[in-house]
């Protein structure tokens, strides 16, 4: 078969050096010095990360087969009906090849952006709990950016053992997908209850914390951006380690939320994992932007727990032996509106004390 796993590992490898370049570029070229980044600074990142993560969806439009190295309708047909559901898998049967490939290369995009844009819109959730961890360190602001930067490698990586590990169970259990619809509906759920919940971060609490403070000598001082330094000539870990740690255990609780949630759009771990990385990407440069404007989003919770309320009811009813099956199309036309309506609602309606105030 032309799509074999050689293929499909030197396409996902050399994706990956391509991103870690970008990485090392933006770390040790553009950012060298510790400094506050600006909200004009996040937005102009921010802009730049959506455009790449774009400019990946246009390659999947105008080549998506090269993912898979697919090269005649046997293989064509193969993918679809593993990946992309019988549905379509039936429709391309009765195309030629040319016609056929360009319905996947259209539904392999439509994906991709749908699970983008989950992804993106969560990580908003979680960047409330980052600037949390970040005060309850008490890191100077001047050093988010380098925790920020190494929590993203280690996310990536993680994100990686997890959406493979996760497509592998769904192509041999479909029933995982059933599960995984369930534990939304709970997520969503609970997240819609607990959304005017204040929410806390107590590092001396915290098992990891406790943990490597047990083993390991720890400072409480920050004097500059070094995780562990010399102290009278014995190495001790500062409270960026700590807080890395801490962002990079949140970041495996918020992927319990977020891989599932992708997994209702697509069941090809490659566009998972390129989604959740592009989305990952950008999550720096989008902290200092929420962290700047954070008072808009008030009904953003609100917004988030409906966005899984569908995601989990989509996924359960095309599970089978229910078996309804819910266009790709329609499903980011209510995102998209679930969103839009929840920032808009942010923006238009005025907190409770800023109506007192005018009243």
């Amino acid at each position: 078969m032309h799509n074999s796993p050689i293929i499909q590992a030197l396409f996902l490898g050399g994706f990956i050096i391509v991103i870690l370049f970008l990485l090392i570029m933006d770390l040790g070229v553009f950012e060298k010095k510790d400094k506050i980044v600006s909200f004009k600074r996040a937005l102009c990142t921010t802009f730049i990360w959506i455009l790449l993560a774009c400019a990946y969806g246009l390659f999947l439009r105008f080549t998506g087969e090269q993912m898979h190295g697919i090269e005649d309708k046997e293989a064509l047909v193969e993918i679809v009906n593993k990946y992309h559901g019988h549905t379509l898998a039936h429709k391309v049967e009765a195309m030629d090849f040319t016609e056929g490939l360009n319905a996947y290369r259209k539904q392999s995009t439509l994906e991709y952006f749908t699970g983008y844009l989950i992804e993106y819109s969560l990580s908003i959730d979680n960047i409330f709990v980052m600037i949390l961890i970040f005060s309850s360190f008490a890191v100077p602001p001047q050093y988010y950016k380098r925790v920020l930067m190494w929590g993203i490698l280690g996310a990536m990586a993680m994100r990686f053992i997890f959406i493979f590990a996760a497509g592998a169970l769904v192509a041999k259990y479909e029933w995982v997908l059933m599960v995984f619809g369930v534990f939304l509906l709970y997520s969503a759920i609970k997240m819609f209850i607990e959304r005017n919940k204040k929410e806390e971060v107590h590092p001396e609490n915290n098992p990891i914390v406790k943990l490597f403070s047990k083993f390991f000598p720890v400072t409480n001082e920050i004097t500059d951006h070094s995780f562990v330094r010399k102290i009278n000539g014995r190495r001790v870990i500062t409270p960026l380690l700590l807080c890395l740690v801490v962002i990079e255990f949140s970041d495996v609780l918020f992927a319990v939320d977020s891989i599932p949630a992708i997994f209702s759009v697509t069941k090809d771990p490659y566009i998972v994992f390129f989604s959740n990385i592009f989305a990952i990407l950008g999550l720096r440069s989008l902290f200092f932007l929420i962290s700047s404007i954070i008072r808009m989003f008030r009904f953003l919770k609100i917004g988030l727990s409906v966005l899984l309320l569908f995601i989990g009811i989509k996924m359960i009813l095309e599970c089978k032996p229910i078996d309804i099956d819910i266009p790709i199309s329609l499903s980011l036309i209510i995102i998209v509106a679930i969103l839009m309506i929840s920032i808009l609602m942010s923006v238009i309606i005025p907190p409770k004390s800023d109506k007192e105030k005018i009243a």
